[in-house]
């Protein structure tokens, strides 16, 4: 069994769905499959197809990247992470913006 933790973003949309959970499955698939049967939905909101997660999600299992097919030792941790893009402008920018030199 593995400890899934999930970012909290996800775990508002599902009822009763923990941010530490402990799932069942020896592939990061199989783990979805797990967290899917307890929360129905879940699988559609991490992945695109039954083969690939959604292009904003991220799993790493233990700390090392994983896709759906990685494998899951017993006891392993699995982080499930929204992409985070954006940012401010880089300081020198900001300051020319607001005619600063």
């Amino acid at each position: 069994m593995a400890l899934v933790v999930l970012p909290r973003s996800l775990t508002a949309l599902f009822p009763g769905a923990e941010h530490r959970v402990p799932a069942d499955g020896a592939t990061v698939g199989a783990v979805i499959d797990s967290l899917d049967r307890r929360w129905p939905g879940m699988r559609d909101r991490l992945c695109d197809t039954p083969t690939s997660l959604r292009a904003f999600i991220n799993v790493y299992v233990d700390g090392e990247p994983a896709d759906l097919l990685s494998p899951v030792p017993p006891g392993a941790t699995v982080h499930v992470l929204p992409a985070v893009a954006g940012g401010a402008e880089p300081p020198s920018e900001q300051a020319a913006a607001a005619g600063v030199s």
